[in-house]
């Protein structure tokens, strides 16, 4: 197959293949869950537009924000493959860049919000930064089937993870995850090389 089939393969046929709905298709995207307001709506829209950005940016489709009474503090997207560091998650990496300037009783009293699920090493940086509440866009679930892997028989939520580990945290998700599975959708179709690298 030519360079030109292949990257017409890779950008068009793959993800029609893939989202065909005779193979099974996309998953649907769950209710959004009864603790969100209007108001997360809006910032998981950003975090979803952040996610986005990092699909070009270097980085795979993870984006993150944090906010306080209305305003928002810290934004960051995912930037593991610009950068060779496996720890700028977008979760990870805004706590990283950012805590050396936000103090904790402000982290306290924020917002993080995250295009997907966090998993267990940025569930473990928002313990540790002591951020009072977290609400995702989209579940692991669904994201593990876009990426096409199989289902975990038995998965470790951030839910689990943040109740364990930091008790007083409240965690909302998933929000909007429709809106925030198109973008995965768009990415790991044409990306399987960084299936389990960002």
């Amino acid at each position: 197959m030519g360079a030109m089939n292949l990257a017409l393969f890779r950008r068009i046929l793959l993800p029609l293949f893939l989202g065909s709905t005779a193979f099974g298709g996309f998953p649907a995207g769950a209710p959004d869950d009864p603790g969100c307001t209007a108001e997360d709506k809006v910032y998981m829209a950003r975090a979803y537009e952040l996610a986005q950005f990092a699909t070009t940016h270097g980085g795979g489709p993870f984006g993150a924000l944090l906010v306080k009474d209305g305003k928002v503090l810290a934004e960051f997207s995912n930037c593991v493959h610009s950068t060779g560091d496996i720890t700028k998650h977008a979760e990870t990496g805004l706590i990283s860049a950012f805590s050396p300037k936000i103090d904790r009783a402000t982290f306290a009293k924020s917002t993080l919000y995250t295009s997907t699920e966090p998993c267990a090493m940025c569930c473990g940086a928002i313990c540790f930064s002591g951020i009072g509440r977290v609400v995702y866009g989209v579940s692991e679930a669904p994201f593990i089937q876009v990426m096409g892997l199989p289902a975990d028989p038995d998965p470790l939520t951030s839910h689990e993870i943040l109740r364990r580990i930091a008790p007083g945290m409240k965690v909302l998700g998933p929000l909007m995850e429709a809106e925030g599975l198109k973008v995965h959708e768009g990415y790991w179709p044409v990306h399987p090389e960084d299936v389990g690298k960002s």
